[in-house]
């Protein structure tokens, strides 16, 4: 399939029809705090509503000076003041620059000052101070705007929100006409979003993305759903409700951003992780997406509560997931159980699957899972028990979207077909290489980085290893993170990680380690919150994650997955050792990027003790 061809100019223009067609439609809910310390409630904003806000706010920009394709820095967690900047800055004609909230002060410097951001937002005293305590390092940053807070006291190199708002508001008053011209100037190949990738090596670069990227990827899913539904099936429409909490400094958030305003579905917008499986009762989304460690999240603690339910209990519980398994993969054939296994199924979703779904409101149509490889065992483990996870696949140099699993056409274990005006082929060496209009135009401020990774014809090299499968393609592992033991035997590690984690509900993550070495061997990282459960449940209650860490018991119960997992692995990729870490990985100690991707190298680095201790005995191969 060739280009695609988007009835919009830029993403501006995809907003200002939308309000034109759905004015007086919900277009977004947001909690709101109770002012008596009570539970919070939901607000709404109206499609119409939406616009004014962000008008306001776009004509503020203006009035500071934002010409086009200058660029505005957002260090925010997802919220929706977050998106209405976000439209504000597009629809003013500037670009958006992400930054994570956890990211460190001289990381939002370097950010800021790398992109050429004249204008932040932030999103509270702590995002403020880190900015205040940089400030000599970005010269060119003019103003600094608060979504909430003390907005820097006297300080007048800071402003509120509603402070740029009302200069806004001002100016519209003044020149009503004005924001229909800065939209109507907006073009499609313009600068749009500057993201900063995560990186789990280097420092992070700067990915250019202009309008012309996103309205391809809202355009795709559009073409999509025109293809599925020949077959019966629905991919989004203006009727869905999302429940956004993704990071919206991730490409994978923002893309979701772009298809609501393509498809004018509802969105509800909370960016806490702690309050997505309660929210998802109160929101009642028909969708969500999200990244694999919150489906693991889940699955192990629905398999913590079958536990702590007793014997006969968890005996119930194994028995309708081994149904429920038989059920999804017949699914994934395009069939349906039939005779005993129909009955058994009827059963365990009355017994088992029945209460899972009522988690998640009564009207989920599908999760959609990215970011990282989703273990299959864990995607069919919610496709038996009737929740269908579409995994799809993309980089932030992508536009994020580049693959997905359809609806009533999931195949685990792949990330599905490509998006409609996506071109994939592999390399000799097994690298898959892209070519489409989501493809960056380029990394920003990167003498020749650009060109290590994009040929003159457009194709991309993404650095990740996979193969086609009927078109479908299978990510097996990073090309950077292929272990070479020294036997010559090549070990993907990814796919070990990810089967481990669906085996061993206590454990958030698993480094397996063995380049230029005789054998694998591997770190064990605990999930907090689950040992815990874990360790109250067995009568170690008493002992801190660190006591948990050497616990003899603690140790066992890592071994049996260990065994487990390396019953189905050959040899040269088997587990010989693994070491329990003293605490978790976490962002702040950089050993996980903020979108949830272990940073091998990183780890490996700091625990190069533990990881040469578990070779001391070994004899080298010659």
């Amino acid at each position: 399939m060739g280009n695609i061809s988007s009835p919009y100019r830029s993403v501006p223009d995809m907003f200002a029809s939308r309000v034109a067609l759905s004015g007086e439609r919900e277009a977004f809910s947001y909690p709101v705090p109770s002012p008596n310390g009570g539970p919070e409630t939901w607000k709404s904003l109206t499609w119409n509503q939406t616009r004014d806000r962000v008008r306001d706010l776009a004509l503020g920009l203006h009035s500071l000076g934002l010409t086009s394709q200058a660029r505005c820095a957002i260090a925010s967690s997802t919220r929706i003041e977050w998106i209405l900047a976000d439209l504000a800055i597009l629809c003013a004609g500037g670009a958006s620059s992400t930054i994570y909230p956890g990211s460190t002060a001289p990381d939002c410097a370097y950010i800021i000052s790398d992109s050429g951001s004249m204008v932040a937002f932030a999103e509270n005293d702590e995002q403020v101070a880190k900015l205040l305590g940089q400030r000599a390092s970005m010269p060119g940053l003019s103003k600094v705007i608060a979504f909430e807070g003390e907005a820097g006291g006297d300080d007048d190199w800071v402003m509120t929100l509603a402070e740029l708002a009302a200069r806004g508001a001002e100016l519209h008053a003044e020149r009503p006409e004005l924001f229909d011209e800065l939209i109507a100037a907006v073009r499609s190949d313009d600068l749009a979003t500057l993201i900063y990738t995560s990186g789990t090596t280097g420092r992070a670069k700067g990915v250019r993305l202009d309008h012309g990227n996103w309205l391809y990827e809202a355009q795709a899913l559009e073409v999509l759903d025109e293809e599925i539904s020949t077959r019966g099936q629905q991919m989004l429409t203006i009727d869905d409700v999302q429940y956004l909490w993704l990071p919206l400094a991730h490409s994978f958030g923002k893309v979701m951003q772009v298809t609501q305003l393509r498809l004018g579905f509802r969105t509800a917008v909370d960016g806490r992780v702690d309050k997505i499986v309660d929210n998802l009762a109160v929101v009642r989304p028909t969708f969500m997406a999200a990244a694999p460690r919150i489906f693991e999240k889940v699955y192990n603690k629905v398999v913590l509560q079958a536990k702590e339910g007793g014997a006969a209990r968890y005996r119930v519980f194994k028995w309708a997931v081994r149904v429920g398994d038989r059920v999804a993969r017949l699914r994934e054939q395009g069939k349906e159980p039939a005779g005993v296994l129909a009955a058994q199924y009827k059963v365990a979703d009355r017994l088992v699957f029945a209460r899972l779904r009522s988690r998640f409101g009564d009207r989920l149509r599908f999760f959609v899972s990215g970011s990282a490889p989703l273990a299959p065992e864990i995607g069919r483990f919610f496709y038996g028990a009737g929740i269908t996870i579409l995994e799809g696949y993309g980089l932030t140099e992508t536009s994020a979207g580049a693959f997905l699993n359809r609806p009533g056409d999931v195949r685990f274990g792949t990330v599905g077909l490509p998006l409609p005006g996506t071109e994939v082929k592999i390399a000799e060496d097994g690298e898959v290489l892209l070519r489409g209009q989501g493809v960056m135009r380029g990394y920003h401020n990167l003498s020749g980085a650009t060109e290590a990774v994009l040929t003159e014809d457009g194709w991309f090299a993404t650095g990740d290893i996979g193969t086609l499968e009927n078109g479908r393609l299978r990510i097996t592992d990073r090309k950077k993170e292929l272990i070479k033991t020294s036997g010559g035997k090549f070990v993907a590690p990814q796919g070990i990680e990810s089967r481990f984690k669906s085996l061993c509900p206590y454990v958030s993550n698993l480094i397996v380690h063995g380049d230029r070495r005789p054998y694998c061997v591997a770190l064990v990282a605990l999930e907090p919150e689950a040992i815990d459960e874990w360790a109250e449940a067995g009568g170690l209650g008493a002992l801190d994650y660190g006591g948990l860490t050497k616990e003899p018991k603690v140790r066992a119960m890592v071994q049996e997955a260990i065994d487990e997992l390396n019953e189905d692995l050959p040899r040269h990729e088997s587990i010989k050792a693994f070491t329990i870490l003293p605490s978790p990985l976490t962002v702040e100690a950089g050993e996980i990027t903020p979108s949830l991707k272990m940073r091998r190298r990183a780890v490996e680095e700091k625990y190069a003790e533990l990881l040469d201790g578990m070779y001391e005995d070994s004899v080298q191969s010659l």
